[in-house]
């Protein structure tokens, strides 16, 4: 079973705490058999302080992030202001050396700048710091407007983007389909890539934004047909620069780049849980013939679709 450990710090939000053991503590293989072990770890196993007004309590101290596969670095005011305790950047810099994955979620992105692990690297952190972390750590990439970054070392902004960089990871490691069922078990949606944008930047009308989604479903529904600009927005009511300016507002992207997400991410689901070849997933996905999704794919997601399917396709169960 995969080990993680999640390192709490002082002056917590109380959701981020749970969020780890809420998205790997719920994936399941295929016979139902649980995938990760999450435990949360502080310094001395001491408990840890909330920003709601109460305490944590926790089970194990820093002395288990040797037996990690994984090792998170919590947010926390602690996280941000430091200083880092020299036990927590012994442990973490411990794991990192014996080739643990690295991950932080939120303001833990300062814990790992400050140990030198993101120089160099692209990272995001909660849009809301990332002006003092600039300053802080000029020698990172930093990403500000993204939900999360995998760079070798993993980086998400804050609270709900937590929750989509675990998901992420989820779907690296087991698959589409683990990880659509535990964004089933979570109400939340299956893929958020993490190029889309952190925040809404205008508000939008409720009965607008209820007919834009529409069209976002009704698009997924139609991959393999025509969806052009053009037929988006008559099918919207919408000109074509107001659904342009929508996508942007409400994605994070344009049409076509969210569309050619959708297409890839369709393909990928094609390719776990159909044996249809990799021309017919090109047609059925709207990808058009099979060396474009071939290139697009591998592009993506840095392998070949046959390569992915052998990779990410569960297993058949035995009798």
């Amino acid at each position: 079973m995969h080990e993680i450990v999640a390192i709490a710090l002082q002056d917590s939000v109380v959701l981020d705490l749970g969020i780890p053991h809420q998205v790997f503590g719920t994936a399941r293989g295929a016979a139902g058999e649980e995938l990760y072990r999450v435990r949360i770890a502080s310094v001395d196993g001491a408990p840890i302080r909330t920003t709601a007004g109460f305490d944590a309590a926790v089970a194990d101290g820093l002395e288990i992030v040797d037996e990690a596969d994984t090792v998170i670095v919590l947010p926390g005011r602690e996280a941000r202001t430091g200083p880092i305790d020299p036990r927590v950047r012994r442990a973490v810099l411990g794991a990192r050396d014996r080739g643990a994955r690295i991950m932080a979620i939120c303001t833990g992105a300062f814990v790992l700048a400050e140990l030198g692990l993101l120089d160099g690297r692209r990272a995001t952190t909660y849009w809301m710091r990332s002006a003092e972390f600039e300053e802080r750590f000029p020698l990172v990439r930093l990403e500000p407007d993204v939900l999360y970054v995998d760079d070798g070392i993993l980086t998400s902004a804050g609270v709900a983007a937590g929750l989509d960089l675990c998901l992420h990871v989820v779907r690296s490691d087991h698959g589409m389909t683990v990880a659509n069922d535990v964004a089933r078990r979570l109400v939340m949606p299956p893929i958020r890539f993490g190029g889309q944008s952190q925040y809404i930047e205008r508000p939008r009308p409720a009965d607008e934004g209820d007919r834009f989604s529409e069209l976002l479903e009704w698009a997924r529904a139609h991959l393999a047909s025509d969806l052009s600009l053009p037929r988006l927005a008559r099918r919207a009511a919408l000109s074509e620069r107001t659904l342009a300016r929508r996508f942007r507002e409400r994605t994070g992207s344009s049409p076509g780049a969210w569309l050619a997400a959708e297409r890839l991410d369709r393909a990928r689901e094609l390719l776990e849980s159909t044996d249809l070849t990799v021309k017919e997933i090109a047609a059925a996905s709207g990808l058009g013939s099979a060396a474009n999704l071939r290139s697009r794919f591998s592009q993506r997601f840095g392998l070949a679709p046959g390569d992915y399917r052998r990779s990410f396709r569960p297993a058949p169960l035995s009798a």
